[in-house]
């Protein structure tokens, strides 16, 4: 009995703590998108010494990875060729379809199941490699690529002479604790 109740809590923990990560990384996100409309669009635009050559190439980048996973998700293909498209969207445009896949994230990890959380999906890499991960996992990677890209365009912003905005977890727990 005892095991069985340890268990429950361990698996519902697992599956609340997917949820909180998810709604997290919409709340960082929403918070630096917009700082980033206060900013000229040519300072979002402008080519920088970075990864993706602009923070809006950065954001796009992690709009595109977020396409894919949720593809993987899906079981579905994405139709994707490089982790970037080669036609940037402009800033308004990424931020409400950042903010829409931001919606589906938090939505799909409240409908995963302890069951589903750990059930195994093959996919294909974009390079065409393939690969297996639990759906928790690509939900995990998904939250942590963002969180480092968001991390990218914290330094852009410095260089820029802002002050990005305190996206810190704790803050967000602090501010905007779930209720799940």
């Amino acid at each position: 009995m005892f095991y069985t109740q340890f268990l429950m809590q361990v698996l519902m923990s697992v599956t609340r703590n997917i949820r909180v990560l998810t709604r997290y990384s919409a709340w960082a996100n929403l918070r630096l998108f917009d700082l980033l409309k206060t900013l000229p669009a040519a300072e979002v635009n402008a080519i920088r010494k970075t990864g993706f050559g602009s923070i809006l190439n950065t954001l796009n980048h992690s709009y595109v990875v977020d396409l894919i996973w949720k593809a993987h998700l899906e079981s579905k293909l994405h139709g994707f060729t490089s982790r970037i498209t080669e036609l940037v969207p402009t800033f308004p445009e990424l931020c409400s379809a950042q903010t829409e896949i931001d919606v589906w994230y938090v939505n799909y990890a409240d409908t995963l199941s302890e069951q589903m959380h750990d059930e195994a999906v093959a996919f294909n890499f974009v390079d065409g490699g393939s690969g297996i991960m639990t759906r928790g996992d690509m939900l995990l990677h998904v939250v942590n690529h963002k969180t480092y890209h968001r991390g990218y365009v914290a330094d852009l912003l410095y260089q820029v002479g802002s002050r990005p905005p305190v996206m810190d977890f704790p803050v967000f727990l602090r501010e905007d604790p779930p209720t799940l």
